[in-house]
């Protein structure tokens, strides 16, 4: 059943439009989606609730998929990209007989505003100048790039992990919550985390970021990038761990999934989709004039272009996510998935 929103989402729904996207797609789910109410923040005066979506199956014994936007408040475009995925399943909701099906057999969630008061201001960080991305309580195992790994000098400065010893954010806290509620333990769940960032290419990215060793699932991962790769060819994307490019401290993905581990229920797949921000540049170089610019296309019909980019893998990963069962590797194919993972992704570090 669907929960309405608090007085407060509905008050300040105008000054951010993504939150009053996500109010009216609620409104049109009805009875097929739950919503709930996380955590609140106050940025620019209003107060902004961190909301929750939940379709499907509840279910604990079904997988699950998490589509996550607006960590980081300045990449708009996550949002975006979570909320239209979002909205083409409360569309089809009304005719799709198949779609109806599929959600017997899955739990979807939805956290596309994790962030609202960074959009609101237009922050990378959280109001309180926090990176949330870098606020988990674990460091890097070597080391970082200075700052933009993660630091602690203050909030004055971008990349700023939040005081040592510190309670996570709220935020921060709402999206590990949630996680621990509806993916941790099931049999299988993975995660999408939409960003963009500097690139020419859309890469997917998994953990870790900080450590360069491979994760326990590598061959999981694998798994998944060949079924990615004979079910939807061709596709623009490039999977990899992101320590191919940095590591970092506090990323609340490895902290997760580490928490996954300890658990030692189920399988747990964070993923994180880094669109690349210079397709959008390189077609409207004047975009770097603007800090908004340089993380999302300003120009509407290529930001359509980009919401409409990603709805089909979104799809093609509910639907591994349903059948994971059929493509995971099992105890006579696990360790070759393993040895082509390390020489796909890992050669490098290996030399």
């Amino acid at each position: 059943m669907a929960v309405v929103p608090a007085d407060a989402a509905v008050r300040t729904a105008p000054v951010l439009p993504e939150l009053h996207e996500l109010l009216r797609l609620v409104e049109r789910g009805g009875t097929l989606l739950h919503c709930r109410e996380l955590a609140q923040v106050s940025a620019g005066g209003a107060q902004l609730p961190v909301l929750a979506i939940t379709l499907g199956n509840p279910d604990p014994s079904v997988p699950a998929m998490a589509v996550i936007g607006g960590v980081h408040g300045l990449e708009r475009i996550g949002a975006q990209v979570a909320l239209a995925y979002l909205g083409s399943l409360v569309r089809r909701l009304r005719w799709d007989v198949s779609l109806h099906q599929q959600l017997e057999s899955v739990r979807l969630v939805f956290l596309p505003l994790v962030n609202p008061g960074g959009i609101l201001l237009g922050r990378r960080s959280n109001p309180a100048g926090v990176d949330l991305m870098r606020n988990g309580p674990q460091d890097a195992d070597r080391a970082v790039p200075w700052l933009v790994g993660g630091h602690r000098f203050g909030a004055w400065m971008p990349w700023y992990r939040g005081p040592a010893g510190g309670p996570l954010q709220p935020e921060s806290e709402a999206l590990c919550r949630l996680m621990r509620e509806e993916l941790l333990g099931r049999p299988f769940s993975l995660s999408i985390d939409c960003h963009s960032g500097f690139g020419l290419h859309d890469r997917i990215w998994f953990p870790y970021a900080r450590s360069r060793r491979p994760m326990k699932h590598l061959a999981e991962v694998h798994a998944l990038c060949e079924v990615l790769d004979q079910g939807l060819s061709p596709h623009p994307y490039v999977l990899e761990p992101q320590s191919r490019h940095y590591l970092a401290h506090g990323d609340l993905w490895d902290h997760l999934y580490d928490e996954s581990i300890t658990l030692d229920r189920g399988i747990f797949l964070p993923m994180t989709l880094e669109m690349g921000s210079w397709l959008w540049v390189k077609k409207n170089p004047r975009q770097l004039l603007s800090r908004h610019g340089m993380f999302n296309p300003l120009i509407e019909h290529r930001q359509q272009r980009v919401l409409r980019r990603h709805m089909a893998w979104m799809d093609f990963m509910m639907r591994a996510t349903q059948s994971a069962s059929r493509w995971l590797p099992g105890p006579e194919t696990r360790w070759d998935h393993g040895e082509q993972a390390l020489i796909r992704w890992y050669r490098r570090n290996r030399a």
